[in-house]
Formats: C-alpha cells, sequence, structure tokens
C-alpha cells in the first residue's frame, strides 16, 4: 500500500481535530468553572459573564493552536503522530504553559485588564493565580490523550 510520505497519508489531521475539538470544549467549561475566582463575578452582569468565558475559551483555543504549530514547525517530522507523539504533547504544554505565565502576568499585575478576587490562590514566586496555570497543565496533556485514542500507534 503507497501512502504519501510528505503528508503522512494525512493522518495527523484526525488527531488534530480530537486536540481542538478537546481544548475548546474543556476549556469553555473551565473558563465558566474559574469565573468566581475573579472580580468580574461580582460585578458584571450574566451576559457579560457569559461574554468573557467565550472570548477567553477563544483566547486559549487560539494558544493552543498556535503553541502546537510552533511545536511541530521546531521539532515535529512527517511521521507525527505515529512517531514523537509525547514529545510533542510535552513541548506544546511548556509552550502554552509560559505564554499563560506571561499573560497573566501581563494582564494582572502591569495592564490591570483583570484582577483576582479573594478566592483565586495565588502562586507566590509568580504571583499569579493557580487556576490559569492548572488549565494549561491539565487540559494539554488530556487533550493529547484525548486525541491519541483515536490516532494509529504513536
Amino acid at each position: 500500500m503507497k501512502t504519501d510520505s510528505g503528508l503522512n497519508g494525512l493522518r495527523w489531521l484526525p488527531t488534530l481535530r480530537r486536540y481542538l475539538a478537546f481544548v475548546l470544549l474543556v476549556n469553555l467549561a473551565w473558563e465558566f468553572a474559574q469565573l468566581p475566582l475573579y472580580t468580574i463575578w461580582q460585578t458584571a452582569p450574566l451576559s457579560e459573564l457569559i461574554f468573557v468565558a467565550a472570548h477567553c475559551t477563544l483566547g486559549d483555543v487560539i494558544i493552543a493552536t498556535m503553541a502546537l504549530m510552533l511545536t511541530l514547525l521546531l521539532i515535529g517530522d512527517a511521521t507525527w503522530p505515529q512517531a514523537g507523539y509525547w514529545r510533542v504533547a510535552l513541548l506544546t504544554t511548556a509552550a502554552g504553559l509560559a505564554y499563560t505565565i506571561y499573560s497573566e502576568w501581563l494582564n494582572v499585575s502591569v495592564r490591570a485588564s483583570w484582577a483576582y478576587a479573594p478566592a483565586m490562590p495565588v502562586v507566590p514566586l509568580l504571583g499569579i493565580g493557580l487556576s490559569p496555570l492548572l488549565q494549561w497543565l491539565v487540559i494539554p496533556p488530556l487533550a493529547f490523550w484525548y486525541a491519541g485514542q483515536g490516532a494509529p500507534a504513536h
């Protein structure tokens, strides 16, 4: 059986679709769940909270997509996802986490675009909320695990 080795028979496409679908749905749930950890929870009407959660979810999907694309450009090859799957997952997670640390610092400490409620646990050395850190430590690896369930052996 002949396959196009340059595109790996497009075997990466179902993996990418499953990864992004998981990232979208789980981040949407996470964004709604963590709203009480931000001051906007006490001040904004429901319509604004819905908009904020949807807007942040879109940002999460963009971050997750760009982190994966950057990783694939840096260390991926035509055999992904069959080879190097978890190496790509690890670096993608690290890239998303690094961006989140920067973004939280910038938007909370520098720009004051948003603020944490007293209920938000703050990581001492970083001065940023624990919830967004956990979001990027938990969701990408789970998304890769889920995406890999439908992928050929890797």
